[in-house]
């Protein structure tokens, strides 16, 4: 698993619209919160995505944006941020690839570890979280980012 200090790998991913989205387009805004989560519509993970929306002016108002990457199809992404008036894009990592190379891979190469990573704009890996079960510890570490910029 990637840690501090770490090369963010680059990526390019399709959004919930089908729409080609690269890491680097993301980080020429800003830093970028780039978290994975391990499947739509769960109740965690509609927590956790539902907990981010209500940050989200927060974190665009320190100049910086978040997307979150799992690996269920762009249409299955685009039901879910509907659903519940997500302001950001989900990425759909149907090979892995992007999971594998920011080592969020489940055990056994089973699911899809709840990790959050800040990238810096020199694509370095500022800080991560990593906590499967508990969504409050995401979503404190997006405050603390929030708060510190």
């Amino acid at each position: 698993m990637l840690k501090q200090g770490d090369k963010a790998p680059d990526f390019i991913l399709q959004d919930e619209a089908g729409k080609d989205v690269s890491l680097d387009s993301l980080l020429s805004k800003g830093p970028v919160i780039l978290y994975f989560y391990p499947a739509d519509f769960t109740l965690m993970c509609t927590a956790e995505a539902c907990s981010i929306r209500d940050m989200h002016d927060e974190i665009l108002a320190a100049d910086m944006q978040v997307v979150g990457v799992s690996p269920q199809s762009s249409e299955s992404h685009a039901r879910f941020k509907d659903s519940h008036k997500l302001p950001f894009p989900l990425l759909f990592d149907d090979s892995r690839k992007v999971i594998r190379a920011y080592g969020v891979e489940g055990p056994f190469g089973i699911g899809v570890r709840r990790a959050t990573y800040l990238i810096g704009q020199d694509k370095v890996i500022l800080d991560r979280v990593v906590s499967d079960l508990f969504v409050g510890s995401h979503v404190k570490f997006i405050q603390q980012i929030i708060d510190a910029a």
